[in-house]
C-alpha cells in the first residue's frame, strides 16, 4: 500500500453528509450491534467506491436496518470507524459535541491533577466516540495523534475546536507510529500550531515534578494511563526497604517509590536516554540520593540480580507490549511469564509484585493465568492486593476488548 499524504487527499467537506452504503454479511452485524467502533473489509458485501474514502458512509445490516454511520477507508482492513449509532452528519457540531463529552467526563472523573501543569488524556479515540484520534495535555500543549485517514483529513477542524475549548499555547503532532501505514498515511510529526514544547517541559502528577519529552519521547511524551498506579505504588511504598523498577522509562514509578518512603529504589532501562530523563525526575523531586540507576536489558538485569542473591521488597514490572498481533501471543506469553518468575525470586517474604502488561491481545484473565503459572513454578504463594486498568481519563468499551488493554496487577509473594 503506498502511503498517501492527509494534506493532499480530498478533503471531505464540513456538511459531513452520508456519501454511500455498506451492508454487512448476515451474521456478521453482531459485533457492530452490540458497539464495536470497527466494521471490517470482509464483513461487508461490497466495498463502497474508493471516492468515499474519508467521508461518512451508513452502515447496515443485511435487513436494511442502520447499525451506524463513520468514516470510511478502502485502502484498511477496517473499512469503516462508526461514531455514532444515529442517522446524522458529522459535521463540524458533531466534532464538538464530541469533544465537549469528553472534557465534561474528564472534569468529573479523569482529571485528577489539578493544576495549570497537569497532564491528563483528553481525547481518547473509540472511547470517546472519535476514533482514530488521541489527544493528549501537557500543561500548556497539547499533543494530537491522527491515527485514521478520516481524523487526519480532519484535522486542522479539531485543532480549531481544541483551541477554543482549551486555549493551550501550542499543539503538536506525534503521528509518528507504525499504525498509521496500515491507514495508508506516511508517519508525520511537528508543530500545528503555537509555540513547540520545550524541552525542559515539567509536568506535576500527585506532588511530583516530572519531566516529559512530547518531541522524542515514547507514546505521546509520558505514560499517563498509569498515573492513578502510580500513586498506588507510592501509597504501597512506605516503610520499605530495597524496590526495583524495571523497564522504568522516565522514572515515574521510580520517583512514586521513593517519594512514599522506600529506602533505596534501583531502576533499569535499555534506554540510555530514558535514564538520563528519570535521573533528572530524581533529582527534581530530591530522591537523588536513594535512587540507583541503570542502563540494561531488564532480562538480563533481572537474571544478573538473581545470580548475584539481590533480594527487594518490591519489585515493578512495566514493559513495553511484548506482542502487536494473535500470531505471537505464544511468544508474549513467555515473556511475561519469564519476568515475573524472576521477579518473584527476587522477593523477600511477604514482598510485594507489582506487574503490568499494556497489549490489548493479553486479557486480564490470561495475563493472571500468566502470574499464577509463575508462582507456581517458582512455588510461591500469591495473595492478589489489584488487579487495575488504566486511569479514568482513558475510558474503555466494554463492547470492544481492543480498548482494555492496561493490565495492572499486585500481589503479595510468599
Amino acid at each position: 500500500m503506498d502511503p498517501i499524504s492527509a494534506s493532499t487527499a480530498a478533503v471531505p467537506g464540513e456538511a459531513g453528509e452520508v456519501v454511500a452504503k455498506v451492508t454487512v454479511r448476515k451474521g456478521r452485524e453482531e459485533r457492530a450491534r452490540l458497539g464495536h467502533p470497527w466494521v471490517f473489509a470482509g464483513e461487508v458485501y461490497q466495498l463502497p467506491p474508493a471516492e468515499a474514502d474519508g467521508h461518512p458512509v451508513a452502515v447496515e445490516d443485511a435487513r436494511g436496518r442502520l447499525l451506524g454511520v463513520g468514516l470510511a477507508n478502502t485502502r484498511s482492513n477496517i473499512l469503516v470507524r462508526l461514531m455514532t449509532r444515529q442517522r446524522e452528519p458529522l459535521d463540524r457540531a458533531f466534532f464538538q459535541r464530541r469533544i465537549e463529552e469528553a472534557l465534561a467526563l474528564r472534569g468529573r472523573f479523569g482529571r485528577l491533577s489539578p493544576g495549570p501543569d497537569a497532564a491528563w488524556r483528553v481525547i481518547h479515540g473509540e472511547a470517546d466516540g472519535l476514533p482514530g484520534l488521541i489527544v493528549d495535555r501537557y500543561g500548556g500543549w497539547l499533543v494530537v495523534q491522527a491515527l485514521s485517514l478520516g481524523m487526519a483529513q480532519r484535522l486542522p477542524m479539531v485543532l480549531d475546536l481544541l483551541q477554543a475549548a482549551l486555549a493551550p499555547r501550542g499543539i503538536y503532532e506525534r503521528s509518528d507510529v507504525p499504525v498509521r501505514a496500515l491507514e495508508g498515511l506516511p508517519p508525520t510529526a511537528g508543530v500545528l500550531w503555537g509555540e513547540p514544547p520545550p524541552e525542559d517541559l515539567v509536568i506535576e502528577e500527585h506532588g511530583m515534578r516530572l519531566r516529559v519529552d512530547l518531541v522524542g519521547g515514547q507514546k505521546t511524551g509520558f505514560f499517563l494511563d498509569q498515573r492513578l498506579n502510580r500513586a498506588h505504588v507510592r501509597h504501597l511504598s512506605a516503610g520499605l526497604g530495597r524496590v526495583l523498577n524495571t523497564f522504568c522509562y522516565s522514572g515515574g514509578f521510580s520517583v512514586a517509590a521513593a517519594l512514599g518512603g522506600a529506602e533505596q529504589v534501583v531502576s533499569v532501562d535499555i534506554s540510555a536516554e530514558a535514564i538520563a530523563l528519570a535521573e533528572q525526575n530524581a533529582g527534581l523531586n530530591g530522591v537523588a540520593a536513594r535512587c540507583e540507576f541503570q542502563t540494561a536489558n531488564a532480562f538480563d538485569a533481572l537474571r544478573e540480580y538473581e545470580r548475584a542473591g539481590e533480594r527487594f521488597d518490591m519489585v515493578i514490572l512495566d514493559p513495553p507490549a511484548f506482542t502487536k498481533n494473535k500470531d505471537s501471543i505464544p511468544g508474549a506469553v513467555r515473556g511475561y511469564k519469564e519476568i515475573n518468575l524472576r521477579a518473584m525470586r527476587l522477593l523477600n517474604p511477604g514482598g510485594l509484585l507489582v506487574t503490568s502488561s499494556c497489549s490489548h491481545h493479553i486479557s486480564p484473565a490470561l495475563f493472571g493465568s500468566i502470574v499464577a503459572d509463575a508462582a507456581a513454578d517458582t512455588r510461591k504463594r500469591l495473595r492478589q492486593l489489584a488487579l487495575r486498568g488504566p486511569s479514568p481519563d482513558h475510558p474503555t468499551l466494554p463492547a470492544a476488548p481492543e480498548t482494555d488493554y492496561l493490565k495492572y496487577l499486585v500481589a503479595e509473594v510468599r
